[in-house]
């Protein structure tokens, strides 16, 4: 049986792009300077928004009694879990997300590089890429289980392939698990947890902007505060 532990963990972090944070100027600003046709464009982009869907009671991956209202930074952290990646995550389906996070500010970084650089490659996008994330840092309290140091679930650290980690993780979360401490796997000697339960995810504020500079080609990026 898969160990769980109490963390009992403040600060960590999850890098979210500038443009969708609590007070952020959305996207679709830069479509038009029309005010009429934007206010049209933003009616439009909240009738197919997940999160607004989801509080609605209209999206199937989570129930809208899950989510939170009325506390600081709840679009935050309901929009994790509103709007997974397609295909999924590590330990989460493309039918419902969860707020991942580092404990050391470096591993959240080195987890949002990886994805980026893995976006750029895939879009077949050449020139240099200029990204904006703010750290939004969070509490748990709560026991989670804890795949650090056990054999039995290396399978879920595979660097490129998600199929055992996300096989355990809707097991977990149908068993009613809080979610997963693991290893983190773009960042050795890191430690990131999964949280599958947004009223779990506490005391969420807003830290540092920092700008991720990517280079044309293959590379690390640069990056800096402010």
């Amino acid at each position: 049986m898969l160990r769980t532990s109490l963390i009992d963990r403040r600060d960590t972090h999850r890098l979210i792009p500038a443009q969708f944070a609590d007070d952020g100027d959305s996207v679709l600003t830069r479509l038009t300077d029309d005010d009429q046709l934007l206010h049209g464009i933003f009616e439009l982009d909240n009738a197919t928004n997940d999160r607004l869907a989801a509080e609605s009671g209209l999206l199937p991956g989570i129930d809208a009694r899950e989510l939170v209202f009325g506390i600081p930074a709840y679009r935050i952290i309901n929009a994790a879990f509103c709007h997974p990646r397609p295909g999924g995550s590590r330990f989460t389906s493309s039918e419902r997300g969860a707020w991942y996070a580092a404990y050391e500010l470096e591993s959240s970084q080195a987890e949002v590089a990886y994805h980026k650089r893995i976006w750029l490659e895939e879009t077949g996008w050449d020139e240099e890429e200029v990204c904006e994330y703010i750290d939004y840092l969070a509490d748990f309290h709560a026991e989670f289980h804890d795949i650090r140091g056990s054999k039995p679930h290396t399978t879920c650290l595979a660097p490129e392939s998600y199929v055992a980690s996300q096989a355990l993780a809707a097991e977990l979360l149908e068993a009613g698990s809080a979610g997963i401490v693991y290893p983190c796997v773009r960042h050795k000697g890191g430690t990131c947890l999964v949280c599958f339960r947004p009223v779990l995810v506490t005391n969420v504020r807003r830290g540092h902007l920092f700008t991720f500079t990517f280079p044309p080609k293959e590379g690390a990026p640069k990056i800096r505060r402010g």
